[in-house]
């Protein structure tokens, strides 16, 4: 018996060193892979790769601040664009949970100035893109003449409000960032707090996590990072956008630790519960859910953000517990080809880095 202890304990050491060399292995070969992309001068910014909700991968590139010469670090804040529509997602399936509305709800029920157009239109519409509704973001020369004027929810959806739909509610999908700015003022209306607040109370300090909110340009916030955008021959600093513009469809901010947190509370039906998750993890069009993508084979959840001067993904495979954050202090279609190449690398895939040519 004493012989056969001691065999497993030595089994189960070597086990242990040889997964901590296979790590350290990855490490290495994910920290080559992406120094491929920073110097060519396509990515900075900070990324994580965690298995069973532990970094094994986490790791800082670039600088925060170009000015002053701040490095970037795994607790740098970045603006997550985009990323921003699973929390808003969230809280609607907790209002629902909490029995304050339906998905099948129309939107009427809620925007008393809806027109007629919208009759059909209702919240699950909303989450999954397929109300038809115009995305105000897609405003010929939004960006150019508006992106520095500050709106209240109301007026941003009064932008595209009197435009005829785009297609019938549920024929078809069309990412649209107006279907989100209705779900922020829904969730305001509905929960009689502001959508900041909502979030503040609901979901990030229940989950503990301190280094997520909304971004507002005003605010003082510690280890934010600048958003910059790079011409081909010189970093410049990114476009200012007024943060309420985009409001519940992309304004705010967080660091890799905080969205691995995020991550894991969903595994573990914190937020919401088993029913509402598999509810928001269903396909729609599109392989879209609420607030998320998944993949053909169903094997990754992910959504990726984009915002001036700020380029963002996080990329969930449940069957693996694998998550890979990759978050950018730049416009750059790169984190998405990070992402996908930490997790081939990962799966011992061969990997090729960035051809050398530099960033347009």
């Amino acid at each position: 018996m004493r012989h056969l202890a001691i065999t497993a304990l030595t089994g189960a050491c070597l086990t242990l060193v040889h997964a901590q060399d296979s790590t350290k292995d990855f490490a290495v070969k994910a920290d080559q892979f992406v120094g491929a992309y920073v110097q060519q001068n396509k990515f900075i910014g900070s990324v994580l790769v965690a298995r069973d909700g532990k970094p094994i991968f986490r790791k800082g590139y670039g600088l925060a601040n170009q000015e002053w010469g701040v490095p970037n670090t795994a607790d740098t804040k970045f603006r997550l664009g985009s990323i921003t529509k699973q929390f808003t997602a969230t809280c609607i399936m907790q209002l629902v949970e909490a029995g304050k509305l339906k998905l099948d709800d129309p939107v009427s029920k809620f925007y008393s100035d809806s027109p007629s157009a919208w009759g059909k239109i209702t919240i699950h519409h909303l989450l999954t893109h397929t109300s038809g509704i115009p995305s105000y973001t897609e405003l010929p020369g939004f960006f150019q003449k508006e992106a520095m004027t500050d709106r209240t929810p109301e007026e941003i959806i009064k932008l595209t409000q009197d435009k005829p739909l785009e297609f019938e509610p549920g024929e078809k999908f069309k990412y649209d960032n107006t279907g989100y700015i209705i779900l922020g003022y829904v969730i305001e209306k509905v929960s009689g707090e502001k959508y900041a607040g909502y979030l503040q109370k609901h979901i990030f300090e229940p989950l503990g996590m301190r280094d997520t909110g909304y971004d507002m340009a005003r605010d003082i916030i510690p280890h934010r990072a600048s958003g910059y955008n790079y011409t081909g021959a010189k970093w410049i600093n990114a476009p200012y956008l007024a943060m309420s513009l985009p409001y519940a469809a992309g304004s705010l901010y967080s660091t890799v630790d905080d969205l691995l947190i995020w991550d894991q509370a969903l595994y573990a039906s914190k937020p919401l519960t088993a029913a509402s998750l598999r509810k928001m993890f269903t396909p729609n069009k599109s392989n879209y859910g609420y607030g998320w993508f998944m993949s053909e084979d169903g094997k990754m959840i992910g959504h990726n953000g984009g915002i001036n001067g700020f380029s963002t993904v996080i990329n969930r495979y449940p069957a693996d517990k694998l998550t890979v954050i990759v978050l950018a202090n730049m416009n750059t279609g790169a984190v998405g080809q990070i992402a996908t190449g930490l997790e081939g690398l990962l799966h011992g895939e061969k990997v090729e880095p960035p051809q050398s040519s530099p960033n347009k």
